[in-house]
């Protein structure tokens, strides 16, 4: 299974997501650390990422020409001029067109409000989306019997 994680800024959550996905998963994922800049890349890197892209020409080249099973970051990774300004239009429409699974965290910020979401920790967030991407693994593994 190959995903990615995105984030802007000293990459704070993407690093929190990477290390829970390493402690729970292992190593039996493969981790693209998409970083708006070098600063966040190498943070998630550092954090257990298997590569690390940045910059937007980098990350849209990434979002348009690889194949991922999901991508995971915060709201702004979807709202153009998002995380502090970060997130470009091309990014947001990049990471928007990629035909993948795409969990988003629902931060309280750029002015959205995602009903139902009030009370919830990112730790728990985070730990659903990892739940969820172990029972995709378990349900593609193949049986082969000699």
């Amino acid at each position: 299974m190959k995903i990615a994680v995105i984030d802007a800024q000293g990459a704070g959550l993407g690093q929190t997501i990477i290390k829970k996905i390493r402690k729970e998963i292992g190593l039996d994922i493969y981790i693209v650390a998409l970083g708006t800049n070098t600063f966040a890349c190498s943070n998630m890197v550092r954090a257990g990422a298997n590569i690390g892209i940045s910059g937007e020409e980098s990350i849209c080249s990434f979002c348009k020409k690889n194949k991922i099973d999901s991508i995971i970051g915060p709201i702004g990774i979807i709202c153009s001029g998002g995380i502090n300004g970060e997130i470009t239009p091309m990014i947001a429409t990049s990471i928007f067109n990629m035909d993948c699974t795409k969990y988003i965290l629902p931060l309280q910020k750029h002015g959205i409000y995602i009903p139902g979401t009030r009370t919830m920790q990112i730790k728990d967030i985070i730990e659903e989306i990892v739940l969820d991407i172990k029972s995709n693994i378990k349900s593609n593994i193949k049986y082969h019997f000699i």
